[in-house]
Parts: C-alpha cells; sequence; structure tokens
C-alpha cells in the first residue's frame, strides 16, 4: 500500500494578467485631450485654428500661379552660373551621391536615413511639372548612383578610407571643379548665387567652425595664460557683435589685411566671416559639455596611465561632444538660416534670388509663391539635420546611462 501523500494540484483559472501597456486611441483622446471640461474647451478650439490654417494654406497653394517657380527655377537653384557650366554642378551632385550610397553600404545607421531621404527628395523632384527632361533624366541617374554605391559599399569594406578622405575632401574639390582645376575655365565666385551659393557658405562655416570651435573650447580652459586669455577674448568679442557686422567687417576690412594684390572674392569673405562667427559660439556650447564630465572620468584616466593629451582626446571630449549633440546641431541649423544675410552685403544666394525674381516687372504680386517655396526649401534641409541630430544621439546613446 503507497503510504506517501498525495498533493492535489488545482489550476487556477481565474489569475488576472498584467494590465495593458496602451489604452487604445479612445482611451487616449479621454486621458489628453477630453479628460476635463477646460481641456475639451481648449481642444476644440485649438482645432478650428488647426483646421482654418490648414484650410487657407492649402487652398492657396493649389489655386496660386506657380509660373513664377517654373520660370526662374534655375536661378533660384543655381543663380547666374553659366549654362555651358552646369555640368559642374551636377557632377558635385552625383559625387556626394556615391557618397551617401557607399557611406551607407558601409556604417548604416544614420547614413542609410540620410541617404534614403536624399534620395527621396530626388524622386519627388521627378514629378515636379517645371523639372525639364534632362533634369530628370540625371535626378533618376542620381538615384542610381545612391542604391549601386550602396552595394558596392556592403561588398567592399576597404572603400572606408577612401571614402572617409573623400567626405573630408569633398568641398575643396567642389570648389576647385567650379574654380577649373586650372585646367578649365573658371567661373567666377561672384556669379555663384541661389540654392547652391546657400549649400556652399553654410557647409564650408559648418565644417571649419566645428575644429576651430573644439580648440577654442580647450584653448579657455588652458593652463597657459596668453592662450587662455586669447579665446576668452575672442569668443566674447565675436559673440558680443551681430553677425551682420561680421559680415561688413569681413567685407569691408579683410581685403586691407591682405594687401591689393590678393584678390579675395566676396563669397570667400563672407565664408570666413560665417567661419569666425559660429566658431564661437560652438566654442561655448563644448566648453559647456566639457564642464559636464565628472571629476571621476578624469580619475579614472589618470589611473589607467593615460597623460592629459589622450585624456582629454579619447575620454573627456568625446562624451562632452555627445553631450552637447543638440546645441551644436542648433547652431549648424542657425548658420544654415543665416546664410540670407550675405543678400544685404551683395550676394545672391536662395532669398537674394527669390527678392530679384519679385522685382521683375513680370512677376509682381508673385511674392508669397516665391516666399512659399524659399521657406519650404528651408524647412526641408534644416529638418533633415534636426533628423540626423536625433538619430545621432540614438546611435550614440546620448542621454543614457
Amino acid at each position: 500500500m503507497n503510504n506517501e501523500p498525495q498533493i492535489n494540484v488545482t489550476t487556477d483559472t481565474s489569475v488576472v494578467g498584467p494590465p495593458k501597456k496602451t489604452v487604445g486611441v479612445g482611451g487616449w483622446l479621454k486621458t489628453n485631450l477630453f479628460g476635463t471640461w477646460p481641456n475639451i474647451i481648449l481642444t476644440i478650439v485649438s482645432v478650428a485654428i488647426i483646421s482654418y490654417v490648414v484650410f487657407h494654406t492649402g487652398e492657396f497653394i493649389f489655386t496660386a500661379d506657380w509660373t513664377v517657380i517654373e520660370t526662374n527655377f534655375r536661378l533660384l537653384m543655381v543663380g547666374q552660373f553659366p549654362l555651358e557650366e552646369t555640368w559642374r554642378v551636377w557632377v558635385a551632385i552625383f559625387l556626394i551621391s556615391a557618397l551617401l550610397g557607399s557611406s551607407w553600404g558601409l556604417w548604416r545607421g544614420v547614413m542609410r536615413h540620410v541617404a534614403l531621404v536624399i534620395a527621396g527628395l530626388m524622386l519627388v523632384s521627378l514629378v515636379l511639372p517645371f523639372i525639364q527632361t534632362n533634369t530628370r533624366l540625371i535626378l533618376v541617374g542620381n538615384i542610381i548612383f545612391i542604391f549601386l554605391f550602396y552595394i558596392i559599399g556592403r561588398k567592399v569594406k576597404k572603400l572606408k578610407i577612401p571614402v572617409l578622405l573623400l567626405w573630408i575632401l569633398f568641398i575643396p574639390l567642389v570648389i576647385s571643379l567650379f574654380n577649373g582645376f586650372g585646367i578649365l575655365p573658371k567661373v567666377n565666385s561672384n556669379i555663384w548665387g541661389g540654392f547652391l551659393l546657400t549649400l556652399l557658405i553654410a557647409s564650408v562655416a559648418i565644417v571649419c567652425s566645428f575644429p576651430l570651435g573644439v580648440l577654442l573650447a580647450l584653448g579657455r580652459r588652458s593652463k597657459l595664460p596668453v592662450v587662455k586669455w586669447f579665446c576668452i577674448i575672442y569668443i566674447e568679442l565675436i559673440r558680443g557683435i551681430p553677425l551682420i557686422t561680421i559680415l561688413f567687417v569681413f567685407q569691408l576690412m579683410l581685403p586691407l589685411f591682405l594687401g591689393n594684390s590678393i584678390d579675395v572674392s566676396n563669397v570667400l569673405r563672407a565664408m570666413v566671416g560665417f567661419t569666425l562667427f559660429s566658431a564661437a559660439y560652438l566654442a561655448e556650447n563644448i566648453r559647456g559639455g566639457l564642464q559636464s564630465i565628472p571629476r571621476g572620468q578624469f580619475e579614472a584616466a589618470q589611473a589607467l596611465g593615460l597623460n592629459s593629451t589622450y585624456t582629454m582626446g579619447f575620454v573627456v571630449l568625446p562624451q562632452a561632444i555627445k553631450a552637447v549633440i543638440p546645441a551644436c546641431v542648433g547652431q549648424f541649423i542657425s548658420i544654415f538660416k543665416d546664410t540670407s544675410l550675405v543678400a544685404i552685403v551683395g550676394l545672391t544666394e536662395l532669398l537674394g534670388m527669390g527678392q530679384k525674381v519679385i522685382a521683375n516687372p513680370a512677376f509682381l504680386g508673385k511674392n508669397m509663391e516665391v516666399f512659399l517655396f524659399i521657406a519650404f526649401i528651408y524647412f526641408i534641409f534644416c529638418s533633415l539635420m534636426s533628423y540626423v541630430s536625433r538619430r545621432l544621439e540614438n546611435t550614440l546613446g546620448a542621454g543614457e546611462r
């Protein structure tokens, strides 16, 4: 006879599972928009205002006369760049398409999103009614280039160093291409204009001001009095002067310092002014990031036997830059938008070219169409920089412990 105790196992089917993480659309609307009477009133008023603005904006977009953009599209994009030399601009666009595609294949991550957004913009441009047939074919070629070099980047991993070098040398190569490399006819920079000039000034200012800002931030924390006070005086002086004043100063005074024997174009003067102005603001952003690094990071690096140079270059500075990515990208976006100020010093970038278009008697009364088109271009590229910033923060884990 088996005297072992019997264990009765009962299955409780009334066990309640964990609560749902989502409450559905109705629950979200009730909680966030219609929870209380003030919220209900505020929601109704907001919906009415937004609907009114969206309706009339859409009505204007679909009823406006966009022939002013169709007629002057080339002027808005490249200004008075000679028609027979426009192939140089397309070569630069093909080069950046190849770099975007290969970078996507080599590193994935952020570059994948940038490449897809640029390809999407080119795809949308294909359906615009005022795009010429040859331009459509070239845009299709650029889209193919992006995906073709993506495949090449995935297959050939040895391209990392060449691609990095091409990214570093991209702007000098483009400017040299426009100047003819000393072989081809030179396209005078004073006739560069439109969105092309906006991109060139913004790109040069962003690329050159970042390392200069890092050096100024490090110099302000230096123990050498001469270096420290030079950086402090430079940063405070530049930050205390409006950008338009800086532009006027470099337009008028830079030739005085260099002498009459050296010809400095107005575009180069604007690039120098933007670079030095932006570097001062970036220096303060980066200095804030350096101050946010705990003292323990310095002590840990010293415990590993790292000297001050290696500690700053490999331990402290990367963390500081990661912490100030939003502030730095915000400054880059500000640079891109502030390029519109060069119209005041005689350069015809995108906004300046738009003002010349609406000054034409044939297009009187077309101000809204031109300014809306220009605002859309600024919005697209500023949103792209903001999106890249967010993706970069997520990739690097900024703000996470």
